[in-house]
């Protein structure tokens, strides 16, 4: 079982962002492969507290995280955090954190010597999903344009740069020589300036390619969900780490089945014969036709509970229930026989209201449904 992203930063669950930063540098200053060498155990411990970090900075992952877990970034086909990271994403999205900790900052690998590798750009994405496929769970297949390396590209090191895709300037001030770091002007920080490009290709050597990318959905996700498909972004230039694919999930509304987290609910109409005399219906559940058995004088807003027979939790927490909502049907338009009929019982004793102490209100009804 993976350990508690908190835990990994040794924060509460209350941290505010300056709290999570902190705790980050910390953490990775204590771990950094400079500082460790040859230590695979620091690099695991490096790259776990990377992958806490990218979830905890980020408010949006961070209410997934506390609401589903792990789960929430596990879906398979490429889902996760920094799980999938290497050293050079953790450089790429991170190194500024550190600051000069290092001597040199971090170029983009180990030492802060080493040349930068580029990251590609994000995509997104919406996958339409039904309600089947949100209790089941699915792999889904989409065609997704993306920037690839042109064939034929070679690039070499920037000789402004000298790959580090940053220059170091010095000014004069009233306290003394600053020295900052800014964004190569020759490379646009890739640390790398193309050699050779082909026709087709871009100024930065990259083409348009369709590619179909598998996504493996797991069940139980929710309406504007966002999962990660790792290293299936753009390509970054000079053989820098792909961006990656964000996949948003938009829920196709039911027929007949409304969602409440993981509850389901089902509006059950029934005639006044049927409510009277007691009958079996079969309703629509997720995954086809359940029976249920009304007894005899069943009222109007009964709630019956079908166990397990609603959205399987992200966490693997269970299965959330169907709730089957009773609504007896009263006639607009009846034959002359019928009205004499019911005019005959507006005084008949079997006729008149009788609720049990046994039987809940409606506010109390919706007050358990909230409870």
């Amino acid at each position: 079982m993976k350990k508690d992203y908190y835990e990994i930063l040794g924060i509460s669950k209350q941290a505010d962002a300056a709290e999570i930063k902190k705790a980050y540098r910390k953490k990775a200053i204590e771990f950094h492969p400079d500082k460790n060498p040859g230590d695979k155990q620091a690099e695991e411990n490096f790259k776990t507290a990377a992958e806490a970090y990218e979830i905890l900075s980020d408010p949006q992952k961070r209410q997934q995280y506390d609401q589903f877990g792990h789960q929430a970034f596990s879906g398979g086909g490429g889902f996760g955090g920094g799980q999938h990271m290497n050293m050079d994403d953790i450089f790429s999205q991170f190194g500024d954190i550190f600051g000069s900790a290092f001597g040199g900052g971090f170029g983009g690998g180990f030492g802060g010597g080493q040349q930068r590798r580029a990251k590609g750009s994000n995509l997104r994405i919406k996958v339409k999903m039904t309600l089947e496929e949100i209790v089941n769970g699915t792999e889904k297949k989409v065609k997704v344009k993306r920037k690839v390396q042109a064939k034929g590209v070679t690039y070499k090191t920037c000789p402004t740069c000298n790959g580090q895709g940053q220059v170091m300037r010095v000014t004069n001030t009233i306290l003394g020589r600053m020295q900052s770091a800014a964004t190569c002007p020759q490379c646009q920080g890739i640390g790398q300036i193309i050699d050779n490009k082909p026709k087709d290709a871009d100024a930065f050597g990259m083409i348009a390619e369709d590619e179909t990318v598998s996504i493996k959905i797991p069940a139980g996700v929710s309406d504007g969900m966002q999962l990660k498909v790792s290293n299936k972004g753009n390509d970054a230039p000079g053989n820098g780490v792909p961006g990656d694919l964000i996949v948003a999930i938009e829920e196709v509304e039911h027929e007949f089945l409304k969602r409440e987290g993981e509850n389901l609910h089902y509006d059950l109409y029934i005639s006044f014969p049927e409510a009277v005399l007691g009958i079996s219906k079969d309703i629509d559940a997720v995954n086809g036709k359940v029976r249920i058995k009304l007894e005899e004088g069943i009222q109007s807003g009964k709630i019956l509970r079908l166990k397990g027979k609603g959205i399987p939790s992200l966490n693997s927490y269970g299965t959330g229930d169907l709730l089957v909502h009773v609504n007896v049907w009263t006639p607009r338009e009846l034959t002359k026989d019928q009205k004499q009929f019911f005019e005959k019982s507006l005084n008949d004793q079997s006729f008149a209201p009788s609720p049990e102490k046994s039987e809940k209100s409606f506010f109390e009804k919706v007050k358990d449904m909230f409870s």
